[in-house]
């Protein structure tokens, strides 16, 4: 019969109150696989999250001209659009984009957002709110065939649909030609949105970022079909992969910079710039100056009557935007990577200076670096960022925003906004300009990953960079959001409320708890890079990505998707109860003289203090008649019965036994309530009496039993003076004023917010580099 060593509860360390009531299911799906929840495996898609062998796509292919007018701020241009029939499928219809129509008279944009009026209303506010009765959509439209017969089409708001004159069969192509205009819109104005020009009243000037600039392929793919959901402004963009041949035809004083590479710079740049560029072709330590401030500052005072037709090509690209300007600064310089060499550039105006002088270039060689060691080598020649007073990204050129003070000066926000703005767009490159998932449903899936992986460029930018989204403990303010404001990331993205949060930071995070607390870095880099390189130049969808970080690590994370990225559901653990238990290894003297000590403790009260004083004398102790056998007997006397009893008890046990009855091991049973109802790991830092501490890791496979409480017993052979849940902030606990034994003061909000600076990168007053320069 195996002997048991007797434990005794010494005491209950501490018990903290009763949490919100639990549901009565304590067993209920957060462990369950998705199972028909995900699509279901097919020779397209595998169970692995690969790409199945009989994976296809669609192709599109562009030959584009288009003229600015920079006179009328509008464009005129005509393609020949070339789509190639890939799928097995035969098409009777092909649909097309028009995202230009989105900011159009009869746009669903402005009359589906809703609107209310103060009694005090800025100007922009009263032109927000007649944005109907301007027009910016597409002006002229005629689509022709290869031959120039006219094509039935379709308009519907932003989408249009081209009947064909015969069934396009699988494997296939249709060449078809389309003729547009339209008036360009003032981007910073009350329009706004991404593509459009901003005016520079002081010199009289332009500066154009055209996006979304043309009728665009929409996708058909082997899940959805025709993704040809309406553009209402959140959801961007599902593309089709293709080459293209862009023509851009502008004022010859002008500087243009667009997806692909130029074709005709000796007939484009001065001898002088052409020298540079070469020169910036083989720099790579810093940025050469190709159009210098001086130069720019001097096309800016006058305007050519002339014109320059700028040519570029770019494969395997799902877009196309291009820039103009007679403002353009432009600076370059070489990447290595991937055995290429890579041009990061930057175009801005003298408003930049100086910080994207020093910056901008630097900041995206930093960019393909960084993402290029997580996911693949970066393919395309060049990444080019702009300095538009906006962020959006296309491929191998984005937007992005950052402007110093008229005098120079800049704040530090100002710019690390800048800088991390400038990673975020270039960093789309990847996501999903080359892993090209649909923004339109999933924004999540690019805006979400892309800023998980700002996050670890930031981070390797600058150790002390205030980074805003990735770390677990900055999502905890929208996971304690009211209910009525959250919806799963899994949420179609014209229908999201806290758009930033939730398609941006909480994907973000998610990434980032995977990759520090619940994989760890050397699982989860393999296996997301593994997703980056499987579906490069592909059109992944949730199910790959979910599927392909399993495959890839041998970790089950259903229970992951379905709390983070199906839920709403915060973290909140709390611990409930800690009692500490230690081993009755006493001799029978010991034993005896703590059950005394315990009894005396149990009958000494206050009264009996106060009759010591007040009663002089009680009856047993007046009448001797009244005592008995137990008036005398001492419960706690050690008997030879017990001596005997410990002796055998001691030679009874083996080695192994008697160095555990001796070891004074210290038994802590912590009981955890999962009030929040995310199940997550348990972690654990332990503080001694002896001034260290450990952490202790608990699998979130504690919960598969009962997700709404659990007990653990904790053995550790020192003494301990404090226990913390989550110590390092990893699991975005949205309370943790119970996540201490003892419990622990915390400070309230408001003295919270007296005790705190602002936050390192936060503007708060004038700028101390102005304050600097007017000291000097």
């Amino acid at each position: 019969m195996r002997k048991l060593l007797a434990l005794t509860a010494l005491a209950i360390l501490g018990i903290f109150p009763a949490f919100a009531q639990q549901s009565e299911q304590n067993h209920a799906e957060r462990f369950e696989q998705l199972g028909t929840m995900l699509r279901t495996p097919n020779v397209y898609r595998t169970a692995s999250g690969a790409p199945g062998h009989m994976y296809w796509q669609q192709q599109a292919n562009y030959v584009i001209n288009v003229e600015l007018d920079d006179a009328n701020q509008s464009i005129k241009g005509s393609e020949k659009v070339t789509y190639i029939n890939n799928s097995p499928d035969q098409l009777t219809y092909l649909w097309v984009q028009l995202e230009e129509n989105q900011r159009g008279a009869d746009s669903d944009t402005p009359k589906a957002a809703e609107s209310s009026f103060d009694s005090r209303m800025t100007l922009r506010n009263l032109e927000g709110l007649i944005w109907a009765n301007e027009d910016f959509g597409y002006k002229v439209l005629e689509v022709k065939d290869a031959k120039g017969n006219p094509l039935p089409v379709t308009v519907n708001k932003t989408m249009m649909r081209i009947d064909l004159p015969t069934p396009l069969k699988a494997g296939d192509s249709f060449t078809f030609g389309v003729e547009w205009s339209f008036n360009i819109a003032n981007r910073v104005g009350y329009i706004s949105g991404r593509p459009g020009y901003e005016y520079f009243e002081g010199d009289d000037n332009y500066l154009y970022t055209m996006a979304e600039w043309f009728p665009r392929m929409a996708v058909y793919s082997d899940f959805d079909g025709w993704q040809n959901k309406q553009f209402l402004g959140s959801g961007e963009f599902a593309l089709v992969f293709g080459n293209y041949e862009v023509n851009i035809t502008v004022p010859a004083d002008h500087m243009v910079g667009a997806t692909g590479e130029l074709q005709n710079a000796s007939q484009v740049l001065s001898p002088t710039e052409l020298n540079r560029w070469n020169q910036a072709r083989k720099t790579y330590d810093a940025p050469v100056v190709i159009r210098t401030q001086d130069e720019a500052t001097e096309l800016e005072k006058s305007k050519s009557d002339a014109k320059k037709t700028w040519k570029f090509k770019a494969e395997n690209v799902r877009d196309f935007a291009w820039t103009s300007s007679r403002k353009f600064i432009w600076d370059a310089m070489a990447v290595k990577q991937g055995g290429k060499e890579v041009m990061a550039m930057s175009y801005y105006a003298k408003e930049a200076n100086p910080l994207w002088g020093q910056y901008s270039t630097r900041v995206v060689a930093h960019t393909i670096k960084s993402y290029s060691a997580h996911t693949f080598d970066y393919p395309y020649p060049t990444a080019i960022s702009v300095e538009a007073a906006n962020g959006m990204e296309y491929p191998m050129i984005c937007f992005n925003y950052g402007r110093p003070d008229s005098d120079g000066t800049y704040s530090e926000a100002v710019k690390n906004g800048m800088i991390g703005v400038i990673i975020h767009e270039v960093g789309h490159n990847f996501f999903p300009m080359i892993v090209n998932s649909d923004e339109r449903q999933w924004t999540w899936m690019d805006e979400g990953l892309n800023t998980f992986m700002q996050f670890m460029a930031e981070q390797e930018w600058d150790r002390n960079f205030p980074s805003r989204r990735g770390p677990a403990h900055k999502i905890v303010p929208y996971m304690k959001s009211a209910s009525n404001t959250l919806e799963p990331i899994m949420t179609n993205s014209e229908n999201i409320i806290q758009f930033g949060p939730n398609a941006y930071a909480k994907p973000a995070t998610a990434l980032n708890i995977l990759r520090e607390t619940v994989m760890g870095r050397e699982l989860f880099d393999y296996a997301f890079k593994e997703y980056a390189r499987r579906w490069m130049f592909k059109h992944p969808t949730p199910e790959d990505l979910f599927r392909t970080m399993e495959d890839a690590s041998a970790v089950d994370l259903d229970w992951f998707w379905r709390g983070w990225f199906y839920g709403t559901e915060p973290v909140d653990i709390a611990i409930e109860n800690v009692s500490l238990y230690k081993m009755n290894n006493q001799t029978p003297a010991e034993r005896m003289a703590a059950m005394k000590a315990e009894a005396d403790r149990e009958e000494d009260y206050v009264s009996k203090e106060f009759n010591r004083r007040d009663v002089k004398e009680t009856v047993i102790e007046a009448n001797p008649s009244t005592r008995d056998f137990y008036t005398a007997y001492n419960p706690f006397t050690v008997t030879p019965e017990d001596e005997e009893s410990y002796k055998k008890f001691m030679a009874s046990l083996s080695p192994k036994e008697k160095e555990l009855m001796e070891s004074d091991l210290n038994f802590y049973e912590i009981t955890f309530k999962n009030v929040g109802g995310l199940v997550m790991p348990i972690i654990l830092e332990f503080q001694y009496a002896d001034g260290t501490s450990e952490i202790d890791r608990i699998p979130v496979e504690i919960w598969r039993k009962n997700e709404s409480e659990v007990t653990k017993v904790f053995v550790k052979k020192k003494e301990v003076t404090q226990i913390i849940l989550d110590p390092k902030r990893e699991t975005a606990d949205i309370d943790e004023t119970s996540n201490y034994w003892p419990p622990q003061y915390q400070p309230s909000r408001f003295e919270l917010f007296k005790g705190n600076g602002a936050a390192r990168g936060a503007s708060t007053g004038s700028n101390p580099m102005k304050r600097a320069n007017n000291n000097q």
